[in-house]
């Protein structure tokens, strides 16, 4: 399968995952790291990026 990078872009651009609860959430990676975005579902600010899949 093809990989474009529009596609991958939307996919895997900033997205990041809970570490406690693994919910993915789209915010923005300055304010992740400035700790101002939290979990929407268990309120954590342990946040890392999405891992993409080798395929």
């Amino acid at each position: 399968m093809v990989r474009f990078p529009e596609a991958t872009k939307r996919i895997f651009g900033n997205v990041f995952v809970c570490r406690r609860c693994k919910t993915k959430r789209k915010a923005d990676h300055a304010k992740v790291l400035k700790g101002k975005v939290a979990c929407k579902k268990c309120g954590s600010k342990a946040l890392r990026p999405i891992k993409k899949s080798k395929g």
